[in-house]
C-alpha cells in the first residue's frame, strides 16, 4: 500500500486532485496535534461538516488511516475548521 503524506490543515481539499488512490493505500495525516483532529465521515457528514457521535476520530498528529474501496471522507472536527476548507474526499478504486 503506498504511503500518501498529507499535510493537514486549511485549504487541503484539493490535494487529491491529480492523485490515484487504491484500496489499501495509507493516508497520513501531518498535522499539530491540539488544534486539530481527523474525523471519518460520509458523504453528508463531509457536505454539512457534521460529526456523528459514533465516527472514528484520531488524534494523535501523526495519523495513518487505510483508505476502503469507494469514496472516503475525512473532515476535521474542531468547531469551525471544516467549514474553513479542512476536508477531503478520496476515490479509492
Amino acid at each position: 500500500a503506498a504511503l500518501q503524506p498529507l499535510s493537514w490543515g486549511f485549504g487541503v481539499s484539493n490535494w487529491p486532485n491529480g492523485k490515484s488512490f487504491k484500496a489499501g493505500d495509507v493516508l497520513e495525516f501531518k498535522y499539530n496535534r491540539p488544534n486539530h483532529d481527523v474525523a471519518v465521515v460520509d458523504k453528508e457528514g463531509y457536505e454539512s461538516c457534521y460529526v456523528a457521535d459514533d465516527a472514528q476520530v484520531f488524534e494523535t498528529g501523526d495519523d495513518l488511516i487505510t483508505l476502503q474501496q469507494g469514496r472516503n471522507y475525512f473532515v476535521c472536527g474542531f468547531p469551525g475548521h471544516c467549514n474553513n476548507g479542512m476536508k477531503i474526499a478520496v476515490t479509492a478504486t
